[in-house]
């Protein structure tokens, strides 16, 4: 049962997504969107899907890294149904128990493990995502010209080595039995969103749009940062209405930018519903000797 705290939080995040949704289709015309997502290339949405993904498969050998680090010795198998039905929930059934509670859950029940150290790795993980979110985001500032973005271009850079520096420092002092990993998990983090990135070139493909690439993947890693603050339901809103922005303050077509928004939700929720076999027939977890 969900508590009424919980009900009531639930709730609250259904009200801002859907308040978001509606802001921003006030604001564009909804009939072109619809228009251009029916004209979509489905060989290249079958490259976006699969390289998605991809994205989803590192992402599920980077948390098994920081499982090993607790003695939990999950194989590879185990840990992609564990993932996928993670997915599911983050997606589905955000009102009850999410993705990374779940899965926090299950290895606290079958692994005599810390509950404080199987918490701050599931943290981790998503702080590594972030942070090649962000160093990915710096990067292509480089590429976009637009003047006040190529204002902030040296700061950027700086960003990228400062913000690296730290996040190290912060793991060697708060969590530092996961320190011999952390430029794995840098590397399976950089991977991710490479993965991820490749997936919207090929959703722009899908969409035949073939200008302002560069501005459109900037536009999407600043909405996945702002998707994971936990005021909407998976996301959906907070990244329509980043999308919707970006693409005004960049000088692009917001119709254009939304349909982007709306195929890559489309495939995330997509994959995540695969994870519902794993909701009625739960994964039974193996270790490696």
């Amino acid at each position: 049962m969900i508590k009424p705290n919980k009900k009531l939080v639930t709730a609250l995040k259904i009200i801002v997504s859907a308040v978001l949704l509606y802001f921003v289709f006030t604001k564009i015309n909804y009939n072109d969107v619809f228009d251009i997502l029916k004209k979509t290339d489905p060989l290249y949405l079958s490259l976006a899907t699969l390289f998605f993904i991809l994205s989803k498969v590192i992402s599920a050998f980077r948390v098994n890294l920081y499982f090993h680090q607790l003695n939990v010795f999950l194989t590879h198998k185990s840990n992609l149904k564990l993932y996928a039905l993670g997915m599911f929930y983050n997606l589905f059934l955000p009102g009850g128990i999410g993705g990374d509670a779940y899965k926090g859950y299950i290895i606290k029940k079958e692994f005599p493990v810390d509950t404080k150290k199987i918490v701050s790795v599931l943290v981790l993980d998503r702080l590594s995502g972030l942070l090649l979110l962000f160093i990915y985001a710096c990067l292509l500032i480089i590429f976009i010209d637009v003047t006040f973005i190529k204002n902030i271009e040296f700061y950027a850079i700086a960003a990228i080595g400062l913000s690296t520096v730290v996040f190290w420092f912060l793991t060697k002092k708060f969590f530092n039995y996961v320190l011999s990993i952390f430029w794995k998990t840098f590397g399976y983090s950089a991977l991710v969103q490479l993965s991820q990135l490749v997936s919207v070139l090929f959703i722009l493909k899908a969409l035949d749009f073939d200008s302002n690439t560069v501005a459109y993947l900037f536009i999407f890693l600043i909405s996945s940062i702002v998707s994971v603050i936990p005021l909407t339901i998976g996301g959906i809103g907070s990244r329509e209405l980043t999308f919707f922005y970006g693409a005004e303050v960049l000088n692009l077509d917001e119709n254009t930018s939304i349909s982007i928004s709306m195929m890559f939700f489309l495939i995330t929720a997509m994959v995540s519903f695969i994870g519902i076999y794993y909701h009625f027939k739960k994964p039974k977890l193996q270790t490696r000797p």
